[in-house]
């Protein structure tokens, strides 16, 4: 598979099949994606692949503080405190095309908590991978994360998976590395869904759009 196809053919799956990823499938991935470049070959990277009764525990111990109202704390502030122009309206469009997808109205707040919820499920995803980095790393390992993580979406797409990068998976750092039995040196950055997608799922139909290169891209000569 040519990295350009790749590159299109991914999105953020948020319908899987109850399938099974095989073992040398993940690391295969994890294997390959390693070779994404950081700052004086740091590779700040942690990765912890989770699945069955370890995946359970989390995604219900999350589900159960959401429900009782409480609103986890992330390791590190993701989203600007006050948005702006064009973000702002990029964010609404994307939001609009989700609920559109399976039907569900502004108004329909009960089934818009209840998809909210399917995120700390990784949407029915049989794995779930959990991104960390030492907290005494600084911005520039966030930078080298980055570029591990769109490795193993590229390359979990030329195995034939799907994935969702999730920030949601971070939003309960406490319960995460708990369970895990982690310290509290470690910043939690992500989680990603990962499995096989059902492609019949209205939710996976839509795509979200890109702006065009000369909304972003200054070129000088």
């Amino acid at each position: 598979m040519k990295v350009s196809d790749a590159m299109r053919e991914r999105h953020s799956c948020r319908a899987f099949l109850g399938r099974d990823v095989e073992p040398g499938k993940i690391e295969r991935i994890l294997r390959l994606a390693s070779r994404a470049p950081s700052g004086a070959n740091t590779q700040p990277w942690q990765v912890v692949v989770v699945s069955g009764k370890t995946k359970l525990v989390i995604e219900r111990a999350m589900e159960a503080q959401f429900r009782a109202g409480n609103r986890g704390k992330s390791d590190y502030q993701y989203y600007p405190l006050q948005w702006k122009e064009p973000y702002q309206s990029r964010r609404f469009a994307c939001g609009m095309q989700l609920y559109s997808s399976l039907g569900i109205g502004r108004e329909d707040t009960e089934q818009r908590i209840e998809q909210w919820v399917a995120n700390y499920r990784s949407f029915g995803a049989p794995v779930a991978l959990y991104f960390f980095v030492e907290s005494r790393m600084e911005v520039g390992s966030f930078i080298d994360m980055g570029m591990l993580l769109q490795s193993v979406m590229l390359l979990a797409v030329e195995e034939g998976l799907a994935t969702c990068p999730q920030q949601a998976l971070a939003e309960y750092p406490e319960i995460v590395k708990q369970a895990l039995g982690l310290g509290s040196g470690l910043v939690l950055l992500c989680g990603m869904a990962l499995g096989y997608e059902d492609k019949s799922a209205a939710v996976n139909q839509y795509r979200t759009p890109r702006a065009e290169i000369e909304e972003f891209v200054v070129f000088h000569s």
